[in-house]
């Protein structure tokens, strides 16, 4: 419910936070530090910390915003963690087809959870599907989500923590490709990057490179190749 740095989007909303780990992406995962913090300042949403938490009296929030926005579906947590009911899902869905001036992105890491609810949820157009793959470990994410009935379907390779040979692209509609960032960074290679990016570019699939990251993230940028790759696939939010 708060403007964000997060690049890819506007604002994000959490009826759900706090989450457990599940890779190895999990590892230096930003949102438990940040709920770790907001603790320590006093915030009563993050009395629990970074256990699964749910916050029905955010679920009606975005009908309240007037002017459209893309939005990120639960940053904090992750919406198809199994601590969420699938009644709680569906009112999340619920709220996201009433605001359809907006656009909604979901992204999970538990994407055979994803795939097996998905075929009892209806999924409007203005809700993006997405997976997080952080290295070719995790490619079966991108071949569930493919079997979803969703309009949008994007993969966040972020942190990208290893390589991703021959990453299938069919039915996909967006990729988002980045480095850890913070002091216990993994490491980011650019020839795998570039391996992301070329594969997008011959498979004409939007690109979007959102940071090299490391201990320093302002300062490594998010130039590849000297150029900025902000690219989205079409939507009709209107970005005033």
């Amino acid at each position: 419910m708060a403007q964000t740095k997060i690049e890819w989007t506007d604002t994000t909303w959490n009826p759900v936070t706090g989450c457990t780990p599940i890779s190895d992406g999990c590892q230096n995962c930003y949102a438990l530090k940040m709920a770790k913090r907001l603790k320590a300042m006093g915030c009563k949403r993050y009395d629990n910390g970074f256990q699964v938490t749910l916050h029905p009296d955010l679920l009606g929030v975005p009908l309240k915003w007037r002017k459209p926005r893309m939005v990120f579906a639960n940053s904090m947590g992750d919406i198809f963690h199994e601590d969420v009911s699938f009644e709680f899902i569906q009112r999340i869905f619920d709220t996201m087809t009433k605001a359809d001036r907006h656009v909604f992105q979901v992204l999970t890491k538990r994407s055979s959870r994803m795939l097996e609810l998905s075929k009892k949820l209806s999924i409007p157009t203005n809700v993006w599907m997405g997976v997080t793959i952080e290295s070719g470990k995790y490619s079966y994410r991108a071949d569930n989500l493919r079997q979803i009935k969703a309009q949008t379907k994007f993969l966040s390779i972020e942190p990208m923590i290893g390589p991703i040979n021959a990453l299938n692209l069919d039915g996909i509609d967006w990729v988002i490709t980045g480095g850890e960032s913070g002091a216990k960074a993994r490491a980011i290679k650019e020839s795998w990057v570039l391996a992301i990016r070329d594969n997008c570019i011959t498979n004409r699939v939007p690109f979007f490179f959102k940071q090299w990251g490391g201990p320093n993230k302002k300062k490594t940028g998010k130039l590849l190749q000297g150029k900025v790759w902000h690219q989205y696939p079409d939507y009709t939010l209107q970005r005033n």
